[in-house]
């Protein structure tokens, strides 16, 4: 008997091909495929985005899969997805085609995540349907090359041992994801690990979405060897010639197999383990947290139709007149002894016009109510979401914090309504095309009729605003999707958030599933940094969330009201907060490339021994 296992082999086209040079990811000598076999992996690669876009929240209410509900995450479903792309990706014969399913497999799923876009533009900025289902679309392909960059990485580079496979494949997937988050300005929105908050959520305050994304794809990467070793191991106990040569293969390295086997059992049973103790874990990750006291809220939700939000006639002066109402009905409640919150809070633009459009006879009257509260133990606080700024100065999209003593000291300055001395938190993080618009795009945003402009950017990490014993920090419309920027306030422990407050407008995306995704978002924050989180909200989801990701409290999309609610403060910091604040995202840049380097450099020496 021959004791090299590297005897020839024959493929489809009869070349002569030793074992040695087989793909390690699919196990098979190059080769091409008939056309009606790539046409379906195709199609099949498609299904697994929709559903991979779906798992992040199911965006039907008429019928679901199993397992899902409307509006909600589905881990499972997420890890069967990303297990289908693995599976296609397995079953490819080159590197281009495996690049080729990724790379459909992202665009499905992106697109499926945020095909509202169409909604903002066609809609609202009265785009012709066609060029707005097609700016959508090339978003989701260039954002699409990514993932496909990093299949065709994974094709090349992949080690033999299938649990190595399995470290590279979500090293260089999360790799993908930390860069459509932060290159180009960054539009992380439907990152994998937002579909694990009640499956893999427990990692939050350890790890965050991205190393939660990371575990996810280890899992999945695990499910789909699991079927694709099951799928060979029957064709070849049903080739009696494979079947014998395949045996004298596995004697030879039995004992190389073993170390694998033992070490894959290890990397898949450690993270399985942690699905079943996840609420200890996730109580072990806030265990540096602690309670800092109670605060009472009305949390605002005045629904107004974004197609007249900023139409003097109709939109504006509802705005002017239901907000300011709010207010004043909460400044009275507390005058009259009633209960009352201790602090309102109105969402993004509440207010739509700069502060000196409106003058001394919008504001007189409410910065005199605010400043006469009787000396109550907690007077009444108001964060209103409003545009500041002026052509000379620039716009800002900002929030007013409005406390009595600051409303008094207004009604005195010299300095017009836009000085006005209350806190101020202007927004950090812009939206492209809405609030700044990239280089050589602007003929794109000349094609829509929408309220567009270049707004100045804040500081990243802002003071918080000291009020009613909490240091509350806002933060505005999709500022809650870069978490490492939120944790960039958490550098002082002394001096981090107690409360985090969302101020955002949806209305923009119709009544879709974007407000469920963004409500989830928020969730996943609050984990991630062991604070509750406020959403106020012009059409949803306006909602307070607790530190552990739990909604507590809920108001019904596209209603007008206001959401009475005592949330609790949080101080202290978890694992993440204390990493993410110092160093950002950069521990897991530099940890999966170290983590793909190691694997690749492992899996070359293997090759070197097996060939010897």
């Amino acid at each position: 008997m021959k004791e090299r296992s590297d005897e020839p082999v024959r493929s489809l086209f009869e070349s002569l091909h030793s074992p040695s040079t087989f793909s390690a990811m699919s196990g098979r000598p190059p080769r091409r495929r008939p056309r009606a076999g790539a046409w379906l992996w195709s199609l099949f690669s498609l299904l697994a985005g929709l559903v991979h876009a779906f798992s992040l929240a199911w965006p039907v209410a008429a019928w679901s899969l199993p397992g899902t509900a409307a509006g909600q995450p589905s881990g499972i479903w997420q890890l069967l997805a990303m297990g289908g792309l693995v599976l296609a990706m397995q079953w490819s014969d080159r590197a281009g085609q495996a690049a080729w399913r990724a790379g459909l497999f992202a665009t499905a799923w992106l697109t499926g995540t945020f095909w509202w876009l169409f909604i903002s533009m066609h809609t609202y900025g009265g785009l012709a349907p066609w060029l707005a289902a097609m700016a959508v679309l090339a978003l989701a392909l260039a954002l699409s090359l990514y993932y496909a960059l990093a299949a065709c990485a994974i094709w090349w580079w992949a080690p033999r041992p299938r649990w190595l496979q399995a470290l590279l494949f979500a090293s260089l997937w999360t790799l993908a994801e930390l860069a459509r988050g932060r290159w180009f300005t960054g539009f992380p929105w439907g990152a994998a690990g937002y579909a694990h908050i009640d499956l893999l959520g427990a990692w939050a305050p350890w790890v965050g979405v991205y190393g939660m994304g990371f575990i996810a794809a280890v899992l999945a990467y695990g499910m789909a060897t699991g079927v694709t070793v099951a799928v060979r191991t029957v064709t070849w106990q049903l080739r009696s010639h494979q079947r014998s040569e395949a045996s004298r293969r596995v004697r030879a390295s039995l004992l190389s197999r073993l170390g694998h086997g033992l070490a894959a059992l290890g990397l898949w049973g450690l993270l399985l383990a942690s699905l079943w103790t996840g609420p200890a874990l996730l109580q072990l990750g806030q265990a540096g947290t602690r309670d800092h006291g109670t605060l009472s809220v009305w949390l605002l939700q005045g629904n107004i139709a974004q197609d007249e939000k900023f139409e003097p006639g109709t939109g504006v002066a509802d705005a002017l007149a239901w907000y300011p109402g709010q207010i004043a009905e909460a400044l009275s409640r507390a005058a009259a002894g009633l209960p009352a919150p201790m602090l309102v809070v109105a969402p993004e633009t509440a207010i739509p016009l700069l502060p000196q459009q409106l003058g001394d006879t919008f504001w007189n009257p409410l910065l005199s109510a605010l400043a006469r509260q009787p000396d109550a133990p907690q007077p009444v606080g108001v964060l209103l979401g409003l545009p500041l700024g002026s052509y000379e100065r620039g716009y800002t999209n900002s929030a007013w914090g409005m406390d009595p003593a600051a409303a008094a000291l207004a009604l005195t300055s010299a300095g017009g309504p836009g000085d006005l001395p209350f806190f101020r938190y202007d927004k950090h993080h812009l939206v492209p095309f809405g609030e700044f618009i990239p280089p050589l795009f602007r003929w794109f945003t000349q094609l829509m009729n929408i309220p567009l402009g270049d707004f100045d950017r804040g500081p990243l990490a802002q003071t918080p605003w000291s009020f009613a014993g909490q240091r509350i920090a806002p933060n505005i419309c999709y500022e809650d999707l870069f978490g490492e920027e939120l944790a960039a306030g958490f550098l002082d422990a002394t001096q981090a958030p107690t409360v985090l407050v969302n101020l955002s407008n949806i209305g923009w995306f119709g009544d879709t599933v974007a407000i469920d995704q963004h409500l989830h978002i928020s969730r996943l924050r609050a984990m991630e940094l062991g604070r509750p989180m406020l959403r106020a909200t012009n059409t949803g989801a306006t909602a307070v969330i607790d530190h552990t990701g739990g909604v507590t409290h809920f108001l019904p999309r596209l209603t007008r009201g206001r959401l009475e609610a005592q949330v609790q403060g949080r101080e202290g910091l978890t694992p993440y907060a204390r990493w993410a604040s110092r160093w950002g995202l950069w521990p897991l840049w530099l940890g999966c490339m170290g983590v793909a380097a190691a694997v690749v450099l492992a899996g070359r020496t293997g090759s070197r021994r097996h060939k010897r």
